[in-house]
């Protein structure tokens, strides 16, 4: 069951940096698509594979957006990608894993850095992408490992 989120919030709504927001922790603001959007983590971790092993998913190949990436998952049977979008979240593009990354680095959020964690941008047929929160690196993986995913909300501002 789909979680009721607001899609917006007001610029003069948003908090600091690292404090709560909207079930999550806001991570930053950020423009994709001509439009201003607040990137909220939340403390859910996900865990499972990615997708079917050699089978090209056509709309998760974007590079920033992860909520367009995770709904493409989903219609193709991805079961993270269906938790993520039940909890009114998506799974992180690259982009929003950089920016996810950026905040770590900045301490304003914590993540398990023993283990690399899914994002919905799809590299190839076999494989997607994935980042390490240790140092920050994005690599791609097989679709059929089981990795951890940490769900993030978009708002518009």
């Amino acid at each position: 069951m789909t979680q009721n989120v607001p899609q917006s919030i007001a610029a003069s709504d948003l908090p600091e940096r690292g404090q709560p927001l909207a079930g999550g922790i806001f991570v930053t603001r950020y423009w994709l698509n001509g439009e201003e959007r607040a990137l909220v983590l939340l403390d859910d971790e996900l865990s499972g594979v990615w997708g079917k092993y050699g089978e090209d998913v056509a709309g998760a190949k974007n590079y920033s957006d992860g909520e367009a990436n995770t709904r493409a998952m989903a219609e193709a049977g991805s079961e993270i990608a269906i938790k993520a979008l039940g909890l009114g979240a998506h799974i992180p593009s690259c982009l929003e894993g950089q920016l996810v990354m950026a905040a770590k680095a900045d301490g304003l959020v914590t993540l398990r850095e023993d283990r690399f964690h899914w994002l919905s941008t799809q590299r190839s047929a076999n494989n997607a992408f994935d980042m390490g929160f240790g140092v920050g690196s994005q690599v791609s993986g097989v679709k059929y490992y089981e990795l951890r995913v940490r769900p993030v909300r978009r708002h518009f501002i």
